[in-house]
């Protein structure tokens, strides 16, 4: 909830964000969110966009982000509040109402390019679920 939101301030001040900008589809930005560990708040977490396998290859490190079913939700509000809020939700009430379970691979959450302060700024949260 709070190291996060530092590496974003971080990056955009020392021009990883602008960097990562130009060379990512459409502009969008993503947070992904790898390894975890089953019960546990460890968690890796990059800043990336998504590209060619051409793109950045000498200033970024690539990976690729299996396919899956992901589970798809919208933020609306300013960050990171808005998107603190909506993770709560999936966890607290999402999962246990619907019979999903999380399928153990990368989240993502999608920043398009926008204010992300403003109150009606949008982006989304993707899950990777199975049908338990």
């Amino acid at each position: 909830m709070r190291e996060i939101p530092k590496l974003w301030q971080q990056a955009h001040q020392d021009g990883t964000i602008a960097k990562l900008g130009a060379i990512a589809a459409e502009g969008d930005l993503l947070g992904i969110i790898a390894n975890m560990q089953p019960g546990g708040n460890e968690f890796d977490y990059w800043i990336a966009g998504e590209s060619d396998a051409a793109s950045g290859t000498e200033t970024f490190d690539q990976t690729v982000i299996p396919a899956s079913t992901w589970a798809i939700f919208t933020s609306i509000g300013p960050m990171p509040g808005a998107i603190q809020n909506v993770f709560e939700r999936i966890y607290q009430e999402w999962f246990p109402a619907t019979g999903y379970e999380h399928a153990g691979t990368a989240e993502m959450e999608l920043y398009p390019e926008g204010d992300t302060t403003a109150e009606d700024y949008r982006c989304e949260i993707w899950i990777p679920v199975v049908k338990n």
